[in-house]
């Protein structure tokens, strides 16, 4: 079956199984590797991209779900890499093994884009993804330096309305 979508800013059409998830969608159909696949169940957010600005787990997502679609992967967020939150990673030196970051970053991304102090307990409420290697301090830090540094666009990406912010949270 084909669907139509947008994956950060280009609209694309593929021929995929209804059921099939949008991260292999992302990985293995249009050639983005930068989406991880941690472990198949949407707990530990490796997997995680923007769907009108909302951080959602793409591993457990059908494409059948996503026809008509914005989408931006860590690809997306920034084709230099001068994302305020992907420069913080990389002046706060968060990353040890670097796995699970791509997924960080972009719910870090979303969240100071909604809330441009976000305080500690903002901070652990929504960085919900797993890292094995413990790096928690370092990313609330850089989550901080990332506010400092002026956060990001504004979650309602591409003009998603209240409602459709709220639909693409489910």
């Amino acid at each position: 079956m084909s669907f139509s979508l947008k994956v950060n800013g280009k609209s694309v059409t593929v021929d995929v199984p209804p059921d099939m998830p949008l991260l292999w969608v992302l990985r293995d159909v249009l050639d983005l590797k930068g989406t991880k696949y941690g472990c198949g169940i949407a707990q530990c957010g490796a997997c995680t991209v923007h769907l009108k600005g909302v951080p959602v787990r793409s591993c457990s997502m059908p494409i059948s779900s996503m026809q008509g679609m914005e989408i931006t992967t860590i690809e997306g967020l920034s084709a230099d890499g001068t994302h305020p939150v992907q420069q913080a990673w990389q002046e706060i030196d968060v990353p040890q093994c670097g796995y699970c970051q791509a997924g960080q970053i972009m719910v870090a991304a979303s969240l100071v884009a909604q809330k441009k102090n976000p305080s500690d307990a903002d901070i652990d409420a929504a960085m919900t993804n797993i890292c094995r290697c413990g790096t928690y301090n370092r990313i609330r830090k850089a989550v901080h330096r990332a506010a400092a540094l002026g956060g990001a666009p504004a979650t309602k990406a591409h003009g998603a309305t209240d409602d459709e912010q709220m639909e693409a949270t489910r």
